[in-house]
């Protein structure tokens, strides 16, 4: 029964990681209602080992129906990587509590901004040239990849969002790069997690194969309707996140 639910939670997770991100909402809550007694450490290690194949195949899926910017997103995604190693080497030093109040109010300001904006993301218009292009692309990966590695709640909108305000790209082109950009901060997150022996492998390796199938679900959404679906599913993921973090911030 642990493993259908965990399995249940991993493939609805993987859906909403498809196609805008915030699957994080619904695979770690599940795991620590189903293992209660569990260490924390142990729990986000096998939720990362869960989801890291959904992503990389969610990557997968969008690099084959639309046409990304490798050659930007590459270094990029290596900054993730190195971004997440550091912040979760940050959080050995530093207490996330300021953070952790002020998610909330960050999110509220991206929720209100993408609203007021009607045409935000709706068009795919890059609007710089590769250098640039790769620069801005790389400091997102590095910060956002920081911000996975230290706290972690929303990573997928945040990348979402800059790509579409920073670098004109629309929903779903923005959404398949967040994918890429994830899954290297999952990685960075697994390596660190396992090197401690915080993973349970057999359970990941069950979560592992639902969390594929709901992103070629959620993958296959996404492309048959577009930036519009996208765009919308980003408005209901970053409110739930901001009710979510806000109550963990300000009532529990």
């Amino acid at each position: 029964m642990e493993l259908l639910t965990v399995a249940t939670a991993s493939l609805l997770a993987g859906f909403v990681d498809a196609v805008v991100g915030g699957g994080g909402l619904i695979l770690v809550p599940a795991l620590f209602s189903t293992f209660p007694n569990a260490a924390p450490a142990t729990l986000f290690g096998t939720n990362k080992g869960g989801a890291i194949l959904g992503t990389a195949w969610a990557t997968h899926q969008y690099a084959k129906r639309v046409t990304l910017p490798w050659r930007a997103l590459m270094p990029a995604a290596l900054a993730a990587l190195a971004g997440s190693f550091c912040g979760a080497w940050a959080v050995t030093l530093v207490n996330p509590d300021g953070l952790r109040k002020a998610l909330p109010l960050i999110l509220l300001g991206v929720l209100l901004y993408t609203l007021a904006k009607k045409d935000l993301g709706r068009h795919h218009a890059p609007r710089h040239s590769l250098g640039t292009q790769t620069l801005i692309a790389s400091v997102i990966g590095v910060v956002i990849g920081f911000y996975d590695g230290f706290f972690g709640p929303g990573t997928g909108s945040f990348f979402v969002f800059l790509f579409v305000r920073l670098l004109g790209f629309d929903f779903l082109h923005a959404s398949a790069t967040a994918k890429l950009l994830n899954t290297a901060t999952n990685g960075a997150a697994l390596i660190l997690f396992a090197s401690k022996g915080h993973v349970w492998w057999q359970i990941a390796a069950v979560m592992a194969v639902a969390n594929v199938i709901g992103s070629l679900l959620g993958t296959r959404m996404a492309l048959a309707r577009g930036a519009g679906f996208v765009r919308g599913m980003f408005v209901v993921v970053v409110s739930v996140l901001i009710v979510k973090t806000g109550y963990d911030a300000f009532l529990r």
